[in-house]
């Protein structure tokens, strides 16, 4: 069995995605990224996500870094970057949008700062990859932006009247990716340190429950379970992606607690999340079992399935569990079955819940170059590092 699940991903990323997303996601006419295509590739809408133009970038260069020094992949990031640099910023208050139309002519803008920290991870790493001093700087500044924006109490314009405050676990979450990828390609640094620590401990003491094995989305200021309906809601998907980022940082200190405590995540997220009817990750679940009011909660979207891939052959390549192989090949089985389109490559992005295609597209404003080659090289490396 040594190198088949390396061998698996190593192809699935280089022979069926990468190929089915360049050249045609370059926009040769404006820069930046094309992402929104249909089945065969052919473009659907011609509006391109800010998220996308960062993420596509450090998808690109962490490829470059970590695989291969193709010219053509520096030269495409560094496309994405300058389009961001040029068109995605908002000069009133130096925040970025969400949204923009080919040219860059702004279409909205959302009152939260992930546009910012998709930037930070792409201009770390092509410090890392260039030496770039500017590009150093410019990762930090997008760094500090994020978590003063998310975490400085009334800096973010609020969404609701306040009389039901509830707090969300994504900003931790992301804390924590970015400040991990920024210590990785750009060195030590207290900053970094700091907020690894707040958001660990904020996630391990406010929204994990181990007294009812899950993870919240979100809760209350003190850490208590909202008993309504979006207080209730969980997504097993994106609580397993945090999972994999506590691992990585349990792997990287060497630290058996927060091992456990990422094995625990995915645990508990994989037995509410798993549907033992038709296979796959249901979108939402109620923490109660009661009733979600989303449409699309027994829907199955590529990103938690991606993450789950991700997370379960992490925990294996940590523990040697063999319950984490045995769940992975399960998802893997069923993820790519249902997922992938053999005769034009990539996945799809959204099933019904019995697995068949809801649509037929490939990319959206929320689907691009980033979850799913993201997760099939992370899958190559577990499987590497673990000899399977």
């Amino acid at each position: 069995m040594t190198d088949t699940l390396a061998a698996f991903y190593h192809d699935q990323l280089f022979r069926d995605c990468l190929p089915f997303w360049f050249p045609r996601a370059l926009d040769t006419e404006h820069g930046g990224f094309l992402h929104c295509f249909d089945r065969d590739g052919s473009l659907v809408d011609d509006d391109k996500s800010v998220w996308a133009q960062g993420r596509m970038a450090w998808m690109l260069l962490t490829l470059y870094l970590d695989h291969e020094r193709n010219d053509d992949w520096l030269r495409w990031a560094e496309s994405g970057l300058q389009f961001l640099e040029t068109k995605c910023i908002d000069p009133a208050d130096g925040r970025m949008y969400f949204h923009v139309a080919r040219d860059g002519t702004p279409l909205r803008k959302r009152r939260y700062a992930y546009s910012e920290c998709f930037a930070a991870l792409a201009f770390a790493t092509h410090a890392a990859a260039t030496g770039s001093a500017d590009s150093a700087a410019k990762a930090r500044h997008w760094f500090e932006h994020f978590v003063d924006w998310n975490f400085t109490p009334g800096r973010m314009p609020p969404k609701t009247t306040g009389a039901r405050p509830l707090e969300s676990i994504g900003p931790r979450m992301f804390t924590l990716l970015i400040a991990q990828e920024l210590r990785r390609r750009l060195g030590e640094d207290a900053l970094y340190t700091r907020w690894i620590d707040r958001s660990l401990e904020d996630i391990a003491r406010r929204f994990v429950k181990p007294q009812l094995r899950v993870v919240m989305e979100l809760v209350a200021p003190d850490g208590g379970i909202c008993d309504h309906f979006d207080g209730r809601t969980l997504n097993p998907g994106h609580a397993i992606e945090g999972a994999w980022f506590v691992l990585a940082e349990a792997q990287h200190r060497g630290d058996a607690a927060l091992a456990k405590l990422g094995c625990d995540m995915l645990d508990w997220m994989w037995a509410r999340g798993w549907d033992e009817k038709h296979g796959g990750l249901f979108y939402f679940r109620d923490v109660h079992d009661k009733p979600v009011q989303e449409y699309w909660a027994e829907m199955k979207f590529w990103w938690p399935h991606d993450e789950a891939l991700i997370a379960t052959l992490h925990a294996y390549a940590i523990t040697r569990e063999p319950r984490y192989l045995q769940w992975h090949e399960q998802l893997r089985e069923w993820s790519f079955r249902r997922f992938a389109d053999p005769r034009h490559g990539e996945w799809y992005g959204y099933l019904h819940r019995d697995g068949t295609p809801a649509n037929t597209l490939k990319g959206s404003l929320w689907k691009s170059f980033f979850h799913h080659p993201r997760a099939l090289w992370l899958c190559h490396v577990h499987a590497r590092d673990a000899n399977v």
